[in-house]
C-alpha cells in the first residue's frame, strides 16, 4: 500500500532506497539491486499512466520536456469534440475562469500556496517580466536589481533589458557552475538600493538547489523583493511558498508537470502585495468587468489582475490530465525517490565513469538538487549525440561540456538508470561519439 503523501521524508526514502553500508558506497549497484529497487517502488504502477511509444528507448531528459500522460489525448479529444465543436462560443462559460482555477490546483498540490494566487498565463519568460516590472514599480528609488549571472538566459536578458531601460544597476552575483550560490555571496550584494532579487530555486545546469526560505529572509532585511522561477523545481521538489513568505513566483508546466510542448506558465502574487503591484501588460483578461469593455484599464482585485490576453485553451487544458498524476503520486513521495534515484546514479558514475574523464557537475549531496544532474566530460556534446543515435538514450547538452542527466520520479525505472549509465560506459570506452561532429545542433 502507498504510504500517505504526509509520510516523513526520511522514512519515504527510506523505503525507496535502503543507504548502502558505508563500505559497499564505492562500488556499483548490480542490476539485480535496481530490479529490486524498481519491485518496492510505491510509485512504480504509475508509469502506466504515461504514453511510452518505445520501451527500449531511455529517456533521460524529462526536465526538459515531460513524458505524454496516457489520458491527455482523450481529454483534449473531448475538449475538441464537445467543447469546441458542438459547444462553440457557449464554452466559454466554463473556460472564462480555467486559468485561475489550474491555479488554484497548483497553489494547492505544488506550490504551497493559497486560493487565489497562483494563475495560468502566457510563458515564463512573459510573466517573469510581467511580475518583475511590477515589482521595480513598486519600489520607486532604489537602482539596483540582484541576479544569478549564471542562471538560465532568458532571466538574464528580461532583467538586463528592463535594467538598461530603466537606468538601474544590474548587479550579477555568479554563482559556482556546479553548485549553489552561496548566501554570503547573494548578502554581499544586498543593500537597501536592491528593489529586486531574481534567482532560480533549481539552476537550470547543475540542479543544484537553493534554501528559499533563507534568500528570502535576506533580501526582505533590505526591503526588496523576491521573485522565484521554479522551472526546474515544480512538480519534483516540495516547494512551500506561503510557508518561506515567498514575494512572487513564475515557472513552467512542460517539465516536470508533463503539461506538454507549448503549455502556458504559472505566475504567483502573494495576496498582500497584489493591491501594491500593477503589470506592464495593461490587457482586457486582467480588467474589472472585461465584458463592460470600459474606456479605462481597472484590474480586478485578484491574481487575473496579472493575466492580459485570451488564453491558449487547448493548451491550458492539457495541464489539468497531467496534474491529475502528480495528485496521486504527491509531490513528497515524489521528492523521495528523486533523492533515491539520484544517489542511484551518483554512486554508478563514481564507480564506472570516473576513468573515462566523467566528473560530477552538480552537488553531490542528493537533498542539495533537483531531479537531474550534470556530468562534465570534454566531449559531452558528441557522447549526447552518440548515446541518442547509437545507444537509445536520449538527455540533453548544457555548454560549456555538461551531460545533463533527468530522472523524473513519475516514470523514471532504477533500471533504466542502471541501464542508461551502463550504456553511457560502453560509448566512452570505444570513443565512438568521435564519429560526430563537434558543431552543436541549434537544438541540444
Amino acid at each position: 500500500m502507498n504510504p500517505p503523501d504526509d509520510t516523513p521524508r526520511s522514512l519515504a526514502v527510506e523505503a525507496v532506497l535502503p543507504r548502502p553500508p558505508a563500505q559497499a558506497a564505492s562500488r556499483a549497484p548490480s542490476r539485480r539491486e535496481a530490479e529490486e529497487l524498481d519491485a518496492a517502488d510505491p510509485l512504480g504502477s504509475l508509469r502506466a499512466l504515461f504514453r511510452i511509444s518505445d520501451p527500449d528507448t531511455i529517456y533521460l531528459d524529462g526536465n526538459s520536456l515531460g513524458r505524454l500522460p496516457a489520458a491527455t489525448p482523450g481529454f483534449l479529444a473531448d475538449l475538441v469534440d464537445d467543447g469546441w465543436g458542438k459547444g462553440l462560443v457557449r464554452s466559454w462559460g466554463h473556460w472564462i475562469d480555467w486559468a485561475g482555477r489550474i491555479g488554484d490546483r497548483l497553489a494547492a498540490q505544488v506550490l504551497g500556496a493559497r486560493p487565489g494566487e497562483v494563475a495560468l498565463s502566457d510563458s515564463t519568460s512573459v510573466n517573469l517580466y510581467k511580475l518583475a516590472a511590477a515589482a521595480l514599480d513598486a519600489r520607486p528609488g532604489r537602482g539596483a536589481v540582484v541576479f544569478d549571472a549564471q542562471d538560465f538566459p532568458t532571466d538574464r536578458y528580461i532583467l538586463q533589458g528592463l535594467a538598461e531601460q530603466r537606468g538601474l544597476t544590474a548587479r550579477q552575483v555568479s554563482s559556482p557552475m556546479d553548485t549553489a550560490l552561496g548566501l554570503d555571496q547573494l548578502g554581499a550584494a544586498l543593500d537597501d538600493d536592491v528593489a529586486l532579487v531574481v534567482l532560480s530555486l533549481v539552476h537550470y545546469r547543475s540542479g543544484a538547489l537553493l534554501d528559499m526560505a533563507s534568500v528570502n529572509e535576506l533580501a526582505r532585511a533590505h526591503g526588496a523583493l523576491v521573485l522565484w522561477d521554479l522551472s526546474h523545481a515544480v512538480g519534483s521538489v516540495p516547494i512551500d511558498l506561503s510557508g518561506t513568505g515567498s514575494d512572487l513566483a513564475v515557472g513552467c508546466t512542460y517539465k516536470y508537470l508533463n503539461g506538454g510542448p507549448g503549455a502556458p506558465a504559472f505566475l504567483y502574487v502573494r495576496r498582500e502585495l497584489r493591491s501594491t503591484l500593477r503589470q506592464p501588460v495593461w490587457g482586457w483578461y486582467g480588467q474589472r468587468d472585461q465584458f463592460h469593455f470600459g474606456d479605462t484599464y481597472e484590474p480586478v482585485d485578484g491574481v487575473e489582475r496579472f493575466l492580459a490576453g485570451t488564453p491558449p485553451v487547448l493548451s491550458m487544458a492539457a495541464v489539468e490530465p497531467a496534474l491529475d498524476v502528480i495528485e496521486q503520486a504527491g509531490v513528497r513521495r515524489v521528492r523521495a525517490k528523486a533523492l533515491a534515484l539520484g544517489d542511484f546514479a551518483v554512486r554508478l558514475a563514481d564507480a564506472w565513469l570516473t576513468e573515462h574523464g566523467v566528473r560530477l557537475a552538480s552537488p553531490r549531496g542528493p537533498e542539495q538538487r533537483g531531479s537531474h544532474l550534470s556530468l562534465t566530460h570534454p566531449e559531452a556534446w558528441r557522447v549526447c549525440r552518440a548515446l541518442a543515435a547509437e545507444a537509445a538514450v536520449v538527455c540533453d547538452y548544457r555548454v560549456p561540456d555538461r551531460l545533463r542527466i533527468g530522472m523524473p520520479p513519475l516514470y523514471t525505472r532504477f533500471t533504466e538508470v542502471w541501464d542508461a549509465m551502463d550504456r553511457l560506459r560502453d560509448v566512452l570506452a570505444d570513443r565512438r561519439y568521435e564519429r560526430y561532429s563537434r558543431t552543436p545542433a541549434r537544438v541540444t
